[in-house]
Order: C-alpha cells, then sequence, then structure tokens
C-alpha cells in the first residue's frame, strides 16, 4: 500500500525526491538535522545552487564531525598491504566539492548550532518558495546521502510530508523561535564549518606534508611513552648521575628501550662498538631500580669489571655513579646450567640461589646465548642443554614476569636463526607474540624467509654490491620486527643524526699499520709462523675418541636421527673442537708466553691422565670402565666457542666403553702428540724462565 505522507526512502519514496522535486528557484529554506555531508550537497547541488538562502540549524554541539559522520572525507587514498589505492571514484572530487561547497555556504547558507548535546533530535525541512507556497517534511532524515535515500545504500527512515499550511506555519515558527534563541541555545559556527572545509580542498605545501607524514608514523611511539610513564612519572628518574652523564643519542636509545621493554617485555641494544651501550644499560637499570624491580646482569667472564666497578655495595673508588646506589645481581655467562658451588663473579652461593627472583635480566654479550633456548626439558623438569634453555627454563619463564635487555655489537653472527633465538628470550617462544602490535603472525617463520632471501641475495652474481635488490625483497614485517624489538646505531648515524650536539667526538681513526714484533728479544723462540705450522700437524687426539671406535661399534655411538642438530654428529664436533684448540693455542701465545705454555701443560695433563687409564683398563682387562668424551678447556676456547659446541651435543656429554675403542692405535697417536707438545712445552717454560731471570737481574 501506499501512502502519499510517509517518505521511508523504501516503499514510499525518499526524503531526496521530495527535495529535488519542491526546492525551486529563488527559495528559502530552513533545516534541522545532525548531519551534514559534502556528497548530500553533490547529490542536491543542482538544486541548492539557485535558492537565495539556506538557514541550517545542527542539532548536536560536535557539528564538525557532523560534517563527516562516516569518516569518509579524511583522505583519498588508503593503504592495504604496502600499496597505495584510491579507494572510490568520489575520493578522487572530494577537493572540487569541497571548493564548490564551501563557495555556496558564504554566499547563500547561515550555520547555527545547539550548545547542548543530546537536545534536540528532530529533523525539519521546510521549503518557501518565491510564490509563497511552503512545503515541509519531519522525521528522522539527516542531511546525508543515505538518510535521505539518494545512494544503494538508503536508511530506512520515517517521516512525514506535512500537508496543513498551518501545521508548516508551527513548524516554521518553531525553527525561528530555535534560530533566534537569546538565552544560549545556540551559536553561530559558519567559520569552524568553513575552516574545517578549507582543510578538504587547500593546496598544502610540501613542508606541511612531510611534518604531517612524520607525526602520524611516530605519534603511537610518543603516545606510548607517556603511556608507560617514562615522559611523566615522577621517580626521580631524570635527577640520576647516569642519565645526566650521557649523550642525547644515548639518552634517546634508553627511552626507546624502555619504551621497546615495556611493550613488548625486552629489546636489542645492537649500537656499534664504542657507542656506549653499558652507560645505556645502566641508565636503564636505574629506571627500574627506581620501580623497586630487581635486577640480574649477566656478562662474559671477561666483563665483569665493567659491572661490578657500579655496584653500591662494592664501595668501589672509581665508581662514578655513587649516588645512584646500583643494587643488581652479576653473574657470569658460566654460571648458566651449575646448581652447586659458588659463582666466582661474586662469591654467591649457586646451591641456594633463587634464579626466578628478578624482573629484568639484562644479558651483555647476548650474541653468546645464541643456542636455541626452546628445546624441551626433561620429564623430571630439568635442562638437560645449552645455557640458552637454562636461563629460558629457571629464569625467564620461572616466578615473576621477567623482562629482557640484550646487549651485543653482533647479534648476528651466523645466521638469522641467532637473532630467532636471542628475540625467543623477549617472547618466551611464542611466535605470534608480536601480532597485536604489528601484524606478525610467525617470527620464526618470517626470520626464515628473510634468511632466505639473503642467501639468494649472496649467490646472486648480478646484485653486485647493491643492497636494494635484496630490500626490495624482504618482507615489510622483517623491518617491523626489527623496529620493534631493536635499537641498531652506527657512529656515521650518530654524526648524521646528531650532528649539532657538539659534545659528540670521535676519536679520528688512523690508518692502520701492520707489525710484526717476534715473540721474544732473543729470537730462540719460533715465529707465529713456524708454530702454526707445527700445531696444524698435531692430531691433538686427546679430543677425538671417536675416532677410535672399532668398526664393529660404530653403531652403538651414532646418533639417533631424531635427536641430530643440524648435519652435526660426534665426530664434527670433535673435527671443530679440535680446530678451534689449535687456533686459540696461538691466542694464548698473543697475551703471554707464560698464557701459552700454561695450556700447554694442561693438554699435556689430560693426556698423561688418558694414558693411565688406559694402562689400568689394559691391566686390570675389565669391559666396564667408560670414558667420557674429553671436555676442552675453558682458559683456552672463549664463550662464543664454547657455546657453539654445546649447541652441537644433545643431553649428557658422549661416553665410551673402552673396551670399544681401538686402545693400541689411539696410545700411538696420544705419544706422538705429547712428544710435540712436550717440545714445545719446554721451549716456552724456558723462555719463561728466561724472561724471569732477566727481570732479577735487572732489579738487582
Amino acid at each position: 500500500m501506499m501512502y502519499s505522507s510517509i517518505r521511508d526512502n523504501h516503499a514510499h519514496g525518499t526524503v531526496g525526491d521530495f527535495l529535488k522535486k519542491h526546492l525551486k528557484e529563488h527559495s528559502n529554506v530552513f533545516i534541522v538535522s545532525a548531519y551534514f555531508t559534502l556528497f548530500a550537497y553533490q547529490n542536491l547541488k543542482e538544486n541548492l545552487d539557485n535558492i537565495d538562502d539556506l538557514r541550517f540549524l545542527f542539532g548536536e554541539p560536535t557539528f564538525i564531525k557532523s560534517i563527516d559522520p562516516d569518516k569518509t572525507h579524511f583522505r583519498e587514498f588508503k593503504i592495504e598491504d604496502d600499496n597505495l589505492i584510491i579507494a572510490t571514484e568520489k575520493f578522487i572530487s572530494q577537493k572540487a566539492i569541497a571548493l564548490q561547497c564551501s563557495q555556496w555556504l558564504r554566499d547563500k547558507v547561515k550555520i547555527r548550532s545547539m550548545v547542548k548535546p543530546n537536545f534536540l533530535h528532530g529533523k525539519l525541512y521546510h521549503i518557501t518558495q518565491p510564490s509563497g507556497v511552503e512545503k515541509a517534511i519531519a522525521g528522522s532524515s539527516n542531511f546525508t546521502v543515505n538518510g535521505l535515500g539518494l545512494s544503494g545504500r538508503k536508511n530506512i527512515e520515517l517521516n512525514l510530508v506535512i500537508d496543513s499550511d498551518r501545521e508548516r506555519r508551527e513548524l516554521k515558527l518553531w525553527f525561528d523561535e530555535l534560530w533566534n534563541d537569546k538565552t544560549g541555545l545556540v551559536e553561530d559556527v559558519k567559520a569552524q564549518v568553513l575552516t574545517y572545509l578549507e582543510q578538504l580542498y587547500r593546496e598544502n605545501s610540501p613542508e606541511f606534508i612531510y611534518f604531517k607524514t612524520l607525526y602520524h608514523i611516530f605519534g603511537d611511539y610518543l603516545d606510548e611513552q607517556n603511556q608507560a610513564g617514562l615522559l611523566n612519572e615522577k621517580t626521580g628518574f631524570f635527577d640520576a648521575q647516569i642519565w645526566n652523564t650521557l649523550y642525547e643519542f644515548q639518552k634517546d636509545g634508553v627511552k626507546g628501550a624502555i619504551n621497546k621493554i615495556n611493550k613488548h617485555n625486552g629489546c636489542i641494544i645492537a649500537d656499534s662498538v664504542g657507542l656506549g651501550k653499558t652507560f645505556e644499560a645502566l641508565a636503564i637499570i636505574k629506571y627500574f631500580e627506581l620501580l623497586n624491580h630487581r635486577v640480574l646482569v649477566l656478562c662474559p667472564k671477561k666483563l665483569v669489571g665493567n659491572w661490578t666497578i657500579y655496584q653500591a655495595g662494592q664501595n668501589h673508588a672509581l665508581n662514578p655513579f655513587k649516588t645512584d646506589r646500583f643494587n643488581y645481581t652479576v653473574l657470569y655467562h658460566t654460571d648458566m646450567g651449575r646448581s652447586t658451588g659458588k659463582s666466582n663473579a661474586n662469591g654467591i652461593d649457586l646451591n641456594n640461589f633463587n634464579w626466578s627472583a628478578y624482573d629484568l635480566v639484562v644479558i651483555d654479550e647476548s650474541h653468546n646465548f645464541r643456542g636455541n633456548p626452546l628445546e624441551k626439558t626433561g620429564t623430571d623438569g630439568t635442562v638437560k642443554s645449552n645455557r640458552a634453555q637454562w636461563l629460558m627454563v629457571k629464569v625467564i619463564k620461572s616466578g615473576n614476569k621477567t623482562k629482557v635487555l640484550m646487549l651485543s655489537a653482533t647479534p648476528v653472527n651466523n645466521t638469522l636463526r641467532d637473532l630467532r633465538n636471542q628475540i625467543a628470550f623477549i617472547t618466551e617462544g611464542k611466535e605470534d607474540a608480536l601480532f597485536e602490535s604489528s601484524k606478525i603472525k610467525d617470527i620464526s617463520q618470517l626470520l626464515k624467509n628473510a634468511q632466505a632471501q639473503f642467501s639468494c641475495w649472496v649467490k646472486d652474481d648480478t646484485a653486485g654490491k647493491s643492497m636494494k635488490p635484496l630490500l626490495d625483497k624482504l618482507d615489510s614485517g622483517f623491518f617491523k620486527l626489527l623496529d620493534e624489538l631493536t635499537i641498531a646505531r652506527s657512529r656515521k648515524h650518530i654524526i648524521n643524526f646528531y650532528g649539532g650536539d657538539s659534545a659528540v667526538k670521535f676519536p679520528h681513526r688512523l690508518k692502520p699499520r701492520s707489525v710484526y714484533p717476534g715473540i721474544d728479544l732473543d729470537r730462540q723462540f719460533p715465529s707465529y709462523e713456524e708454530l702454526n705450522q707445527q700445531i696444524l700437524k698435531y692430531k691433538l687426539s686427546i679430543f677425538a675418541p671417536s675416532s677410535y671406535v672399532k668398526a664393529d661399534k660404530q653403531a652403538k655411538y651414532e646418533m639417533p636421527a631424531g635427536k641430530q642438530i643440524s648435519a652435526f654428529n660426534q665426530t664434527d664436533r670433535e673435527n671443530f673442537l679440535i680446530g678451534m684448540m689449535k687456533i686459540n693455542y696461538l691466542k694464548r701465545l698473543e697475551s703471554s708466553i707464560e698464557s701459552f705454555e700454561i695450556s700447554i701443560s694442561r693438554t699435556l695433563r689430560k693426556i698423561e691422565e688418558l694414558e693411565a687409564k688406559i694402562d689400568q683398563f689394559k691391566n686390570k682387562h675389565t669391559h666396564t670402565l667408560s670414558l667420557e668424551s674429553p671436555s676442552p678447556d675453558e682458559d683456552v676456547l672463549d664463550e662464543g666457542d664454547l657455546e657453539s659446541l654445546e649447541q652441537w651435543q644433545v643431553g649428557k656429554k658422549l661416553k665410551f666403553d673402552l673396551a670399544d675403542l681401538d686402545l693400541d692405535r689411539w696410545l700411538v697417536d696420544l705419544q706422538s702428540d705429547k712428544a710435540a707438545l712436550v717440545h714445545i712445552h719446554n721451549n716456552a717454560l724456558r723462555e719463561r724462565l728466561s724472561k724471569m731471570q732477566n727481570c732479577m737481574n735487572s732489579k738487582s
């Protein structure tokens, strides 16, 4: 059934058609609506441009938002999947429509708004034609495309055409009473509306667009800092000695790291060598200590002095930050995996040490923890493999929710798997930990794909030295991941972006000079080259028991296929260890002849102990005596080498039954190594004693 007075934008006609029919040239129009949109004006432009006067009354004081309730006018484009897409045809014409509407408003329209919200809900369209004929419709339709029924998505409204002359006059009087109210119900808002429309059509300078873009890129970052309390929390942080010692670029790094730690539970500071990662970390520690967080610092043995000097409990005379009263705990990397004895870092009794009591863990030289921290533990909950797993199970996943700060100038040593394993400490192994903030569904898969792209780029001869082909192929998620969890800056970056900071002055790097000094002044000790040639000939068979397993016993010592790590087996591990031992003997010699002599002496002692054990076995003819795979000397190998070896070891150290080994062949090789090492050892010992004698003579 058709109702002549109803306009519902559905079965009974539209409000838009009513207006098009009755908006005559030189008409006067009176409208009450909560919204006014550009595209409603566009659809009625031919009719509205020819009227004499229009008075528009916003029913709500949010008049600026009411110009665009669907947020359709703010941009002519959208970004989806990193591509720029023109959304619809109407966005292209937005600027022209806004300009035309603005000119029309200036010439023919007066605009007022209700001051009190939720006070006027009625909608009215009243037209007085030049002949004096009045037309009116009232109901629920706003001055929008959908509200007037002028689009494919018509709202179902309820409006009544007013047929009575008396009722039309009464509606006009009602409108005039509101429009001319002197009690403060309405205000003139035409200037504000025109200002808003100007933003839609005016040409903006490139500089304005640049700064606007920067704001949208970094606006969330600034908001997050405020929400995290870094910039407004009254903790005394900005009064700390360490904070006021930092350069501006270091302060920015500290702020960024604290923000990432609060947001994602961790951060990797990968600034280049010499940019002050330790001082940045101290400032971050101070921030969290002021919030009553307990802090644990894990560092290599050789760097322990870099951290203990600042501890308040040490009362060190050279501590420059005495008033900051740092209260963190320091342990060695090698303390991971130990549950007995005392830590050499500070004498802490590890028998009763509570690993899970810390709120923040700071890992210096975190690349040493590049082993997989997510290997499964034993059925009894014990950790059976590398230090990274110990750290994950005993410290990060146990007890308090633990935040992680990692410091390393080289977080990636071999492949992006190194980075993945360090990020796992932050995410506790959750691959989708960054999905909510960055839409990264699987961190490991993302890094695996990035590694594949990098490997292809390295092999591609056509790529040359240009990074552009690689950067073009890398997933944007890879850069998001780095941005969310890492801070990495170089000296060049600091000079370019903090050049105005006169305090930042790096020393000028001189061209290196190659110097080849002799090992001893008397030229009695072999040269590095001669020693290297000798050492490379040694088998160091003490570290290769698997090479002497009898053929019929090989299967007994083969690692199950499911437990192999990469392509390495026990023989590979032994060969790698022997290679590292040979290289590191020379490293010990670079330190001093005494260090070299001590390292050779320890290896000789291991050989003699092994020979004695083999003799004992052969004399007693027992088949039960077993031998653990010999361990390297920790003073010869650095922590990175030891960590690499741990990655290739599953479970406990492999044990060999001596009955399964070709002991005679092994003894021959052991004795050959022993004779050669004794010769080198005696030369080193003689040289050391000679130096001691010379020193004593000079003093006397």
